[in-house]
């Protein structure tokens, strides 16, 4: 499968899927308009055809390069808004998480997602809303674990000597040399 398809699982259309964007093409593309601009020879129009752009965007850069030249037409940076907490403080999470929950002050041993956005305000001074923590912890590589629900009187080793001795004689099963039945509901239908 390719980054820009992606097959339908019933009809085995192809669906395009939208690529990344990449940043660095698009200022480049926005550099080039701008030479162009600079020379003068062509149209809006052409200058669009030329990089694949609308009209539109073409005009809408044009503007930009008249208030403030080439460099108004420099990339802003990363796109979308900056993340709440920064790598160092996501790294000072991360070793309050991995002391564990008793160790960060609470009754048991389960972490839940509001006991880590309590850990997270705490240490970051940055509150998240419980049903978004989980992003976090993806972004630090954790995942959700769910604990294996065991009984605490749960006694292993008596668990096994009935599954030895005393299963063996409660299964009802034909000993060897007799008829089995063919219907597993029936036994006489044999």
């Amino acid at each position: 499968m390719t980054t820009s398809t992606k097959t339908a699982s019933r009809t085995g259309a192809k669906k395009a899927v939208r690529p990344r964007r990449d940043f660095a093409a698009m200022e480049a593309r926005r550099m080039q308009a701008a030479d162009l601009f600079a020379k003068g020879k062509l149209s809006q129009a052409d200058i669009g055809r030329e990089l694949g752009v609308s009209h539109q965007t073409v005009s809408d850069w044009h503007e930009t390069w008249r208030a403030g030249g080439k460099a108004a037409l420099k990339s802003a940076g990363r796109a979308g808004r900056l993340p709440k907490v920064t790598p160092e403080q996501l790294a000072q999470v991360e070793r309050a998480l991995e002391r564990g929950p008793k160790a960060n002050g609470f009754p048991t041993e389960l972490w839940t997602l509001a006991r880590v956005a309590e850990v997270i305000e705490r240490v970051t001074g940055v509150h998240y809303h419980p049903g978004h923590v989980w992003r976090v912890l993806r972004q630090m590589g954790w995942s959700r674990q769910r604990p294996a629900r065991r009984a605490v009187e749960r006694d292993d080793a008596a668990i096994e000597r009935w599954v030895n001795e005393r299963w063996p004689r409660v299964k009802k099963t034909p000993g060897p040399g007799t008829r089995g039945s063919s219907s597993k509901t029936r036994a006489a239908s044999a």
